[in-house]
């Protein structure tokens, strides 16, 4: 990302930076790719390695099915809403609902404080479908709103926070690598083009240093073992969040979907130009409020298409989704199309479509280069008639 300065450092790096005491702030240097890519350099007040207690940390269900017999699923997450949902933080309580080598999409509706947590395994993009937070972080604080991806750099130490009444509803996707937005946006020094649907004015990141006072404080750590991925908790002596300045390139920061400028064309446009992120072996599209096709023989829905590539993840989160109408997808439905079935719009849906000028449909595409299992929580949330609503039919 571009560069940011927060707090006090020193002019320059790797020099002594001190307290006003006299003492010596602790310089960390926080890095991708082994010091060959974006990186922050964030000044502690105390040292940063420091833990005096370490033990397991149990994951909720990791466990996952393939998706066979090979057919289209659709997938009801507001169906896993618990009861005792203000009991549940954001963190603790994701439901796994799809995952393979490189990615793992959770589900969570959450109403209290998170544990303070670090994912080891890679970056995270945690879109918020409804609800308020505070996402308090080593970095500083950012607020998060309905409609923000809220973008968390591998290992940084954090914790989320609802605000208000209503509950908090995450739709996490943690990759095995890092997100950033797509190349084909970037210059060769790291600035959003011209043609990208947005810019660095839409990215928001802390603006001031965060320090907490504690002893002996948890953090929860989500990192990579030899049987897959497992936790450890932590006992830090000292409070992780007191970073009194930072500065670089490498930070948490939010995007709200609001402010992604559609690309429209006078035929139907495919899902590339909706693109908003990119990580390893997967993509993350939005599909928002928009214009649609102006040729005057233009079908404005998609036609139909086989995923010979990959799996497509479409999570629909506001508006009425067109293409999509007569098979019981709604708000807080995922579809799963998976790559060696092609599909597209619903019986009907496209003579509908036809002189339709405006969409009024908001949705988050995660598409993967890898086949994707069932999650319990995917399992547990399936409509089994969704596969057969094309035929109008299903077996006998």
């Amino acid at each position: 990302m571009h560069y940011r300065s927060v707090g006090t450092v020193p002019p320059k790096r790797h020099t002594q930076h001190r307290r006003p005491d006299g003492g010596l702030y602790y310089e960390e240097l926080m890095g991708e790719e082994g010091f060959s890519s974006d990186s922050s350099l964030l000044y502690h007040s105390g040292v940063p390695s420091a833990i005096v207690d370490a033990s397991p940390w149990e994951l909720s269900d990791q466990t996952t099915t393939e998706n066979r017999p090979l057919i289209p699923r659709h997938l009801k997450l507001h169906e896993l809403t618990s009861a005792d949902w203000k009991a549940v933080d954001a963190v603790t309580g994701r439901r796994l609902v799809l995952g393979n080598a490189d990615v793992r999409i959770s589900y969570v509706v959450a109403g209290e404080t998170s544990p303070l947590y670090r994912n080891a395994v890679g970056d995270e993009c945690v879109y918020v479908e409804s609800g308020t937070a505070t996402v308090e972080t080593v970095f500083g604080t950012l607020p998060a709103v309905q409609g923000d991806y809220v973008l968390i750099p591998r290992a940084t130490t954090h914790r989320w926070i609802p605000t208000g009444s209503e509950p908090l509803r995450l739709y996490a996707i943690e990759a095995n690598s890092h997100i950033a937005p797509p190349k084909r946006y970037l210059s060769r020094y790291g600035q959003l083009l011209e043609h990208s649907p947005y810019c660095e004015r839409d990215l928001h990141g802390p603006e001031g240093p965060l320090v907490v006072e504690g002893t002996d404080v948890e953090v929860l750590v989500k990192h990579r073992g030899s049987r897959g991925i497992t936790g450890t908790r932590y006992v830090c002596p000292t409070h992780p969040f007191d970073v009194v300045g930072w500065d670089g390139c490498l930070y948490p920061y939010t995007f709200n979907v609001a402010d992604f400028e559609p690309i429209t064309g006078r035929v139907h446009q495919p899902p590339p130009a909706h693109q908003v992120f990119e990580g390893q072996n997967f993509v993350i599209c939005n599909f928002v409020p928009r214009k649609v096709d102006y040729h005057p023989l233009s079908i404005p829905v998609p036609y139909y298409h086989a995923n010979v590539d990959s799996d497509e993840v479409m999570f629909y989160c506001g508006g009425d989704y067109e293409a999509r109408k007569g098979s019981g997808i709604g708000q807080g439905s995922i579809s799963l199309h998976p790559g060696g079935h092609s599909h597209g719009p619903q019986p009907g849906a496209v003579e509908r479509s036809i002189g339709a000028e405006f969409f009024d449909e908001l949705a988050v595409m995660v598409d993967t280069f890898r086949p994707l299992e069932l999650g319990e929580a995917g399992r547990a949330s399936e409509d089994p008639a969704y596969a057969w609503t094309w035929a109008g039919r299903g077996p006998a």
